[in-house]
């Protein structure tokens, strides 16, 4: 994790020497690069047993006043003598506990303490904001696009439209509270509040500002849910059922646009046909 300070060591697959070292870590892509840490480390030895376990051997000093750390451990791959970043999901996010370095004793923290804490809120952060923005945002969309076709569903559409759109909203600020960063004002309620009457003269361009910016914030929405996919190095399955769900929302906007294109047709060549008869 970001902040770490961390004792590494690998078999160098070149020499078949033991490599150890001391690497702080600044990134979540980081390759474990060598580099001082924020305590000194006057020694730093490994061996690598029988049953494939790495051991460290190190002298650390503590800085004053303070003996408690949480200590937490992983193992990962090695390229071209290069490690790589370690799994994020199952026994990967349990690995932790608090050690005393003044009387040796350590208590286990794993899933119940910080580490399975701050996968839970991972979790969560991810289910909040692919619901919100990943399927309510496009659903409400659709709503405002096909449903106000017919005449009977007028202002249910906009009602729909609405909810889906507010909910998507909320939802997604809760999912942005569990985050690195909280979530900001969104346009889309501004858009919603200075929203003019359909006759009023600006509402073409206030049309156009809505569709350009929620078309935009449909799209940046999906690209950052697969974003969040790579960075959380979530299960397959998650990232394999939100395309399901994406194809099926697909489908279902080409069906409703090849549609939405018959009636228009069908409705210009009937008012074509009642203007001739007129004349």
């Amino acid at each position: 994790m970001i902040g770490s300070q961390s004792l590494v060591a690998f078999v160098n697959s070149t020499t078949g020497s033991i490599h150890p070292y001391t690497s702080p870590i600044s990134d979540y892509d980081t390759t474990l690069q060598p580099g001082p840490l924020s305590f000194p480390v006057p020694s730093i030895a490994a061996e690598f047993t029988t049953d494939n376990q790495m051991i460290i051997y190190a002298t650390i000093q503590l800085p004053a006043g303070r003996t408690s750390f949480t200590h937490v451990w992983q193992n990962g791959v090695v390229s071209g003598n290069t490690p790589q970043r370690h799994r994020t999901t199952g026994d990967n996010m349990r690995s932790s506990a608090t050690i005393d370095f003044s009387t040796g004793t350590t208590s286990n923290t794993g899933a119940a303490g910080t580490g399975g804490s701050r996968q839970r809120n991972r979790n969560v952060h991810g289910v909040l904001n692919v619901v919100s923005w990943g399927i309510l945002m496009p659903v409400g969309a659709m709503a405002a696009r096909y449903l106000k076709l017919f005449k009977s569903a007028n202002p249910t559409w906009f009602y729909i439209h609405v909810a889906c759109q507010s909910s998507a909203y909320i939802i997604g600020v809760s999912g942005w509270a569990t985050g690195i960063k909280l979530g900001t004002d969104s346009r889309g309620v501004l858009a919603l509040l200075l929203r003019p009457k359909p006759d009023h003269k600006y509402r073409l361009y206030w049309n156009m500002y809505h569709h350009v910016t929620g078309y935009c914030v449909l799209i940046l929405s999906i690209v950052n849910i697969f974003e969040g996919f790579e960075i959380l190095d979530t299960e397959k399955k998650w990232e394999t059922t939100y395309i399901g769900v994406l194809i099926f929302l697909g489908v279902t906007f080409l069906v409703l646009q090849a549609f939405t294109w018959f009636v228009f047709i069908k409705r210009k060549v009937v008012g074509h046909i009642i203007t001739r008869a007129y004349i």
